[in-house]
């Protein structure tokens, strides 16, 4: 297999850090919007990379579902490995890649666990399936007896909460990174792309820099 082929040049906008949003937040919702008119598949779907408290990274694809002023929140189980690192390490990086814009957003900072009542609130409007998937799985342990051992439980918990609500369970909730760096990438041609990074904090609040690409 011949990877070294494999390349596109980019053409279709430019970024330049004199008509950027002063607020990173705003800059940000500008180009989610795009993204969302454009039609494209989940373009809240991010990478999460976290990492121990030892530096060993690891990375997977979440949905951001809800973002402001007051940072960028993501739900799961805290019994996972991505939650086990959070704990230990608290601080990451989320990766928006939206290929058919030819943009990038990365954003970094500490990571922190959101009130209880807003997973909670936040669990009730999730599909049924979703729900029961939540206490049925034990994220990131091994299943010795294969998929039939997590199809089991499955019927289970269905059986368990067949007559009423189903509750949030205590080992699932939501994360909000507040970001410290912001990165917004638009490909350009011949691969010098526009890069304008956004750090906190700076003297009158963010700092807007153009880096090399």
């Amino acid at each position: 297999m011949n990877l070294r082929d494999l390349r596109r040049e980019y053409t279709r906008a430019s970024l330049d850090e004199s008509s950027v949003a002063r607020d990173p937040v705003a800059q940000f919702r500008h180009w989610m919007d795009e993204a969302r008119g454009g039609g494209l598949v989940e373009p809240n779907a991010m990478t999460l990379a976290t990492a121990t408290r030892d530096g060993q990274p690891s990375a997977r694809i979440v949905l951001l579902k809800s973002f402001g002023e007051d940072g960028f929140v993501f739900f799961t189980d805290y019994r996972s490995q991505k939650g086990r690192e959070l704990e230990e390490n608290p601080v990451a990086s989320l990766l928006f890649h939206w290929v058919e814009l030819e943009r990038q957003v990365r954003i970094t900072g500490p990571v922190e666990k959101v009130p209880r009542p807003l997973s909670e609130e936040y669990f009730l409007t999730r599909p049924l399936g979703s729900q029961l998937g939540a206490w049925t799985s034990h994220q990131s342990t091994v299943l010795p007896e294969g998929r039939g051992q997590l199809e089991e439980r499955l019927q289970q918990v269905a059986e368990r909460f067949a007559d009423g609500a189903i509750p949030c369970p205590p080992h699932w909730g939501g994360y909000r990174l507040v970001p410290v760096v912001f990165e917004f990438w638009q490909g350009r041609e011949n691969r010098l792309h526009d890069r304008i990074r956004y750090a906190w904090p700076g003297p009158e609040g963010w700092t807007i820099e153009r880096l090399s690409p």
